[in-house]
């Protein structure tokens, strides 16, 4: 199927130890082709295709699906693929590690890391939903912007008050960015004092739509005046940016993880800029909520669910009642006749062909033509 969005996949310590190239295989493989090999377990990972039986296994061909592409140049590999995991690069679970600690997955770097390790003390395992690491926080800097408003924990002193201040201030040795203006009590009182007669608050409304983001130019405000509901919501929702909205107010940026609870990535904003930033990053997939563990946890539940149906059930329910009683008495009838027919090969040893199959269903609707040709119904 090429790159699967999400699956489960193996690493093959038997076929592809340290020092060669990495490599990863699917659930089918695992148990068709690796059966009796050391595995590592690498849970899911996005956009993966199977190796098994690519030019990185050098005496070994896939069941499955013999002929393959030498190199899948899409995937992307770890440590993870020979069984070390974390900043620390150990195996899990680790022998020599006494210390009891959960294992929490990064959703962009997708590798696994000792809560420990992530520089802040994680939340509940239930009062979170995906976790981003240090080094991927980094990389995608603009998450902390987000991370004031959204992420489920961080630091105690970016919830802490901030004093009103009069001018901007820079808390470098905090790691804090703030941009702080006037508060409007404080320009108030300050009008006050000096004898200036306080405007009627038309004039500040009037500032206030000039300073909001706006592609309109003068020659065009009287157009969107006239016709507020049909341009002027377009032309916001186009150019507005939450992401140059929350980087103009305080947040802190620190060397931590950040926790972030579930559909925190529906908050992120997906404008033409933002939407560009990610492809440069390489992590559109933060705004795909079909990404998420979660979402293929509950696909895979829902299958589940299909798959143990009753197909019988499904389609009596669609039927009236003299409906459902000829369809339960045709199903008996068939199920009766072939079982007494499948018995008669498993007694004598015998294999059972297509075309025995076939005379059966053949005799069984000759013998159902008869009985209805015997059948008259009449109506009182």
């Amino acid at each position: 199927q090429g790159a699967v969005k999400r699956q489960a996949l193996y690493a093959c310590g038997t076929c592809t130890p340290p020092g060669a190239e990495p490599a990863g295989i699917c659930l089918a493989c695992s148990y068709e082709c690796h059966g009796s090999h050391r595995l590592f377990e690498l849970y899911t990972k996005r956009n993966f295709r199977c190796d098994c039986g690519n030019s990185k296994f050098k005496n070994l061909q896939c069941k499955l699906l013999p002929e393959k592409g030498k190199v899948n140049s899409g995937n992307k590999y770890n440590d993870n693929f020979y069984g070390l995991y974390c900043i620390c690069k150990r195996p899990y679970p680790d022998p020599e590690d006494e210390i009891p600690d959960e294992m929490i997955q990064c959703i962009v770097c997708e590798d696994w890391f000792h809560g420990r390790h992530l520089g802040a003390v994680p939340p509940e395992s239930g009062d979170f939903h995906e976790m981003v690491c240090q080094a991927c926080m980094k990389h995608c800097h603009f998450l902390w912007a987000y991370a004031s408003q959204l992420a489920v924990f961080l630091l105690v002193s970016m919830y802490l008050p901030v004093p009103p201040l009069t001018k901007a201030n820079s808390l470098e040795d905090e790691g804090i960015v703030l941009k702080v203006e006037e508060r409007e009590e404080q320009k108030k009182e300050i009008k006050r004092e000096s004898g200036v007669e306080l405007h009627d608050t038309k004039e500040e409304k009037q500032l206030e739509q000039f300073n909001e983001p706006s592609t309109s130019s003068g020659c065009c405000s009287k157009f969107l005046q006239k016709f507020p509901m049909e341009i002027t919501e377009t032309t916001s929702e186009l150019s507005f940016c939450k992401l140059k909205e929350l980087q103009s107010k305080p947040f802190v940026q620190k060397d931590t993880a950040t926790f972030w609870p579930s559909n925190w990535r529906s908050k992120l904003c997906t404008c033409e800029e933002c939407l560009k930033m990610y492809s440069e990053l390489e992590v559109q997939f933060l705004t795909d909520e079909c990404d998420t563990v979660l979402a293929y946890e509950n696909k895979g539940t829902s299958d589940q669910e299909t798959e143990r149906r009753d197909p019988l059930m499904d389609t009596l329910n669609s039927m009236n009642r003299v409906q459902q009683v000829e369809l339960i008495c045709e199903y008996n009838d068939l199920k009766t006749e072939l079982t007494d027919y499948l018995r008669r090969f498993a007694d004598e040893g015998t294999v059972v062909k297509r075309e025995d199959i076939q005379h059966f269903f053949e005799e069984f609707q000759s013998r159902k033509r008869r009985r209805t040709n015997r059948m008259q119904y009449y109506c009182s």
